[in-house]
């Protein structure tokens, strides 16, 4: 059995100052088509607790209590859509809300463990997101791919799928350069590549291509494969996934000898 960590960004989730809810139910039946067809163990890291919150109060989300109170506001409605979702599908999810300093604990990183460990042997989803309500800048990963990626090590992932704005990675910006072509297979990433700027194309998201080349980096740099495919038309991550067929979307992985 593949265990696979999945991660939605919060441009995926939300438009225009609204959930997307075509969009999560499709990622939905995405999860229990994996579950059900492949027999994969799925933990789904996902962000859009602050976009969520601002569909019902309009803060500025630049004051970091201002997004401490609108994760509060949003992350029980993401779970409400989840649960209501999964259950059409006779599926239980659970919630986990981590900082950065849980997995450099090893105590806590052991109860996490165990605590997804237990939720998977009896086929509940575990829906893991960044405890932002309580964690200051300090404490907080501050992205969801760099907590996706310690999710999928930590709890010991064979694969980490980010379904996000981004069809996969390109040779150079594909919204600035006609010319762009993508990279299907990436064997390295340099770390020229993660210094450039971070480009977010969301108001309320706070990754960009520079935060999945560093969570690539960090799985690679693991043996732990990425796969970086469109969260907008899954597609290409049901050919990769379900139909192990490799058509497009970006595979991180260092090739063996």
């Amino acid at each position: 059995m593949k265990r696979i960590v999945i991660k939605v960004g919060t441009a995926v989730l939300t438009d225009n100052n609204k959930l997307a809810f075509d969009r999560l139910s499709n990622l939905v039946d995405f999860i229990a088509k994996l579950k059900k067809e492949k027999n994969y163990e799925v933990i789904l890291v996902s962000s859009g607790a602050v976009g969520a919150g601002n569909t019902r109060l309009h803060l500025d989300k630049k004051v970091i209590y201002n997004r401490q109170a609108l994760a509060a506001i949003g992350q029980p409605l993401l779970m409400k859509h989840y649960k209501k979702r999964f259950r059409e599908h006779e599926l239980v999810c659970a919630q986990i809300l981590m900082i950065e300093n849980d997995f450099d604990s090893k105590k806590r990183t052991k109860n996490a463990q165990n605590v997804v460990e237990i939720l998977l042997e009896n086929n509940v989803i575990p829906i893991v997101n960044e405890n932002d309500v309580v964690a200051n800048d300090e404490l907080l990963f501050g992205d969801n791919d760099q907590l996706a990626a310690h999710a999928a090590y930590y709890f010991k992932a064979d694969l980490l799928a980010i379904l996000s704005d981004i069809d996969g990675y390109y040779n150079k910006n594909p919204r600035e350069f006609e010319d762009a072509v993508l990279q299907k297979n990436v064997d390295i990433v340099y770390e020229s590549q993660l210094e450039m700027k971070h480009t977010p194309n969301s108001e309320f998201a706070t990754g960009g291509i520079v935060t999945k080349l560093k969570a690539a980096k960090f799985l690679m740099n693991r043996g732990i494969p990425m796969f970086l495919s469109s969260g907008f038309d899954l597609t290409n991550a049901y050919d990769f996934l379900i139909k192990e067929d490799h058509k497009s979307g970006t595979l991180f992985k260092i090739q063996e000898d």
